[in-house]
This record gives C-alpha cells, structure tokens and sequence, in this order.
C-alpha cells in the first residue's frame, strides 16, 4: 500500500513526534518550521557565547515516550540526561526539607524518603502517608473534577506540607497555582511518578540544550530517511484539494495527502478559522508564562548541589521556585545558574530590572553565598504563552479534527498530561498513529 505523503505544521516537540513517528512507518514527510530553531516553546537560545535554553526544564522518569523518541532517533538518555532520585531539596538555612527517595522497590522508595525526611514534623508526615494512601486506593482518579487546592483540603494536608511539597509540585507540573489547578491532572501526573516504579519518579535534568535534547536529531532522522525540512518557513495557509490538501508558505505550494497541524493553539486558530470555524474558535486558551533568569558568576562558582527548590512569596516578592547549577550539568556553563519562576504573571510585571534584583536578594539569602549578588552578566528570557492554565474540566481538542487526512499535535490536545514535554510527544506520536490507521482504512 502506498505510504502517504505528510506535511507537518511546525518543528517544536510535539511536531518532531509526529515527524519521526510519521517516518518511522514509512511515510514521506515535509516538515515546516517557522524558526530557525528547532524546539518551539522548549529550543535553544543563544547569549554571549552560551548555549540556553527559553525555559529550564526537568523531566521525569515516567517520560517514556520521550525516552522512546530520544532513542529512535539515535540518541541516549543516559548521556543527555542527568538522572536523580526523587527528591524535595531546599538549601539548608532556610527551615525547608530535605526529602530524597533511596533506590528500593516502589513504594518502599517512597515510605523510606517521607520517615527520614527532614524539616516534616510528624503531622506533615502523616498527612503525606494519608493522602498517598487515599490516592493509591482511588487509583488516582477523581469523579469530579476540582482544583488542587480543594483536593489537598479535602485529605487535611497540613499548611507546611502544602508549601514546602504540594505547591512547588503542582506549580512544576502543570504550570499553574493550586487555587486554579485541575487536581484530575495533578493526580494524573502523580500517578505515573510517585505512584508508579522507583524509576518513573526519578528527576531528569538536561545535560544539553533543549534543542539538541530531540529536535535537531529528529530533523536530522526525518532527513536521513527521505524526508524534506524547511526551516524559517511560516505556513501562510491550508486548504482542501480534490486528492488531500493544499499547503502554501514562504517559498512553498505543495499538495500532500494529509497534514498535521503542530504549531501552538494561537497559530493553529489562523490555519483552521476557514476550514473548521468552530474548532479555531476552541483553541482560545487563556496562558500561564514562565521565566527563567540566566546568571553567569565565575566558573569557580559552585552551588552545593545541582539543583534546589526555593520557598516562593508573592506578597514579600520571593518569586523563584527553583535553582540550578548548570556547570554541574554541562562542565562548558561553570558558573552559570538558571532560576526558575513559573506561574510567572506577577513576577513578569515587575519588569526586568526590579526582577532580577528581587531574585538576587532571594537565592543569595537562601543559599547564604553572597557572591550570588553580583552576576558577570544575565539573561531574562519570559515564555509569555508558555503553557495553556491547566483549570479543572478543561475541555481540549482530540487530535482528530473530523476531517480526512487533517490531524492537530500539540501539549494542549486531549490527554492525560498538562503542557508538558512528554504530552508533547504523546500528542505528536498519536496524531501520526490516527493518520495512518486512517489512511488505511481508505
């Protein structure tokens, strides 16, 4: 049977997917990206001689079609990853906790991470094995659907197990604060890392830029196998053709026999406002940003571990959650530090300069290294539409758009995970899947 002809709307992960998945099972791709820069909302960027990312990320354990992506296309984990125990750190002189899980069977890992826990009282410890417990004997599903912040209320979480744990968690995965979560999706996500083997709740931390992480090896695996890519090309528009459809952009007018739609929500909307009306008009999320600050010190410079969680504020403008010691990761970034504040609105508002100055005084209190004060230089980068506001009964696009051979990717269609890498690469792999069952059947 004739393998069809794909074009693929957009290079960042979810369209890498869908590209590589598309190629493995023969298909001929044409993948379109309107960047120089593969990657999307998680790609390269580059500052003064140094590679960064638009947003630093963790990954977890439980990413296995991630994992599985990476290695299709000749990549390895194990060297592109920084893998670590579960672990809750906050640095030392701060009253936070220390909770890092030993390497037993699940959920032993677990049990053993919240006895020996420090900065928990005995409260906080139950309160956690309580809800554990509730969550397990739910398996993890709630019939309706309420915010996080309802759901750790209804297990009599106590308020410092939500501040030092719950919080920066939820904050982490979904991108969205615990008044405005969708608790569906955040035990969703539990369920895959605490809830699952030892491994799965393992951390992830790249090694490398995010870019070359899985974009640029997907691009270069699509080619490999007769695929065509067009970097720096913007689709202007998608029509129907009498065989399949009709792609115009920048320097290309091009017939496939299906295509698939991989760029973010607000692009999508222009592709499809003439084809299908009242799915564009369902693809107007509202966004929750992310910044990440770069600070470079002197490559002596050394945190004492390669990542810690900070104790966010709003009110006293504490507004990091997370901090890591690239150098610790990438021996070429020495000195280089990446903190991180998601559910960044307000932070954002405060502009740049009293920004950074308010994370300044934050990580070199917390951290009690005052040389943390004065960066050689620093990068702000703000990701306004970072992900979509994970709020409880969200309703979201399948990947399916109900017409022949037109398929959407993205972190924001239907599934279990909020806008995440891994749900990236599962919406991508899945559009490729219903095209081709598809394709099949006619």
């Amino acid at each position: 049977m004739r393998k069809p002809t794909v074009a693929v709307i957009g290079a960042g992960w979810a369209g890498c997917a869908a590209a590589v998945e598309l190629t493995r099972r023969g298909a001929k791709v044409i993948l379109l990206e309107a960047s120089r820069t593969m990657g999307g909302r998680a790609r390269r960027v580059e500052h003064q001689g140094a590679l960064l990312d638009n947003g630093q990320h963790i990954l977890l354990g439980a990413y296995s079609d991630t994992l599985h992506m990476m290695q299709t296309v000749g990549l390895r984990p194990s060297e592109a990853l920084l893998r670590l125990p579960l672990q809750m750190r906050y640095p030392a002189n701060t009253g936070g906790m220390d909770l890092r899980a030993p390497r037993l069977p699940a959920p032993l890992h677990m049990a053993w991470a919240v006895l020996r826990a420090k900065g928990l009282t005995i409260a906080d410890k139950l309160a956690l094995a309580r809800f554990s417990s509730a969550a397990r004997w739910m398996q993890w599903q709630l019939h309706t659907d309420c915010t996080v912040t309802e759901l750790l209320e209804r297990f009599d979480q106590t308020e410092r197990l939500i501040r030092l744990m719950w919080r920066p968690l939820c904050i982490a995965a979904l991108n969205t604060p615990p008044d405005r979560a969708s608790a569906v999706v955040f035990l969703n996500v539990l369920r895959d890392s605490l809830g699952a083997h030892r491994s799965a709740s393992e951390l992830l931390i790249p090694k490398r830029d995010l870019s070359s992480l899985f974009p640029d090896a997907a691009v270069s695996y699509v080619e490999h196998h007769g695929g065509q890519v067009h970097a720096g090309t913007q689709a202007r528009s998608v029509s129907r053709t009498e065989n399949g459809w009709r792609v115009q952009a920048d320097s290309l007018d091009q017939e496939v026999d299906a295509v698939v739609i991989a760029t973010p929500p607000a692009q999508a909307r222009t592709l499809l406002v003439d084809l299908i009306p009242a799915l564009a008009e369902s693809l107007a999320f509202t966004y929750e940003p992310i910044t990440t600050c770069y600070l470079q010190y002197e490559s002596a410079l050394k945190l004492p571990a390669v990542f810690y969680a900070l104790q966010d504020d709003p009110e006293k403008h504490r507004w990091a959650q997370f901090i890591f010691d690239r150098g610790q990761l990438d021996a070429s970034q020495s000195g280089l530090i990446a903190v991180v504040i998601s559910a960044a609105t307000e932070a954002i508002a405060q502009g740049n300069e009293t920004l950074l100055a308010e994370v300044l005084l934050q990580i070199g209190a917390d951290l009690d290294m005052p040389a943390l004060l004065n960066p050689q230089w620093h990068r702000i980068i703000s990701e306004k539409r970072a992900t979509f506001s994970c709020t409880p009964n969200l309703q979201r696009p399948a990947n399916d758009t109900g017409l022949k051979g037109l398929f959407l990717a993205g972190d924001y269609t239907a599934g279990d995970y909020p806008a995440t890498l891994e749900g990236a690469v599962r919406s991508g792999r899945e559009a490729a899947r219903q095209l081709l069952l598809q394709s099949t059947k006619h």
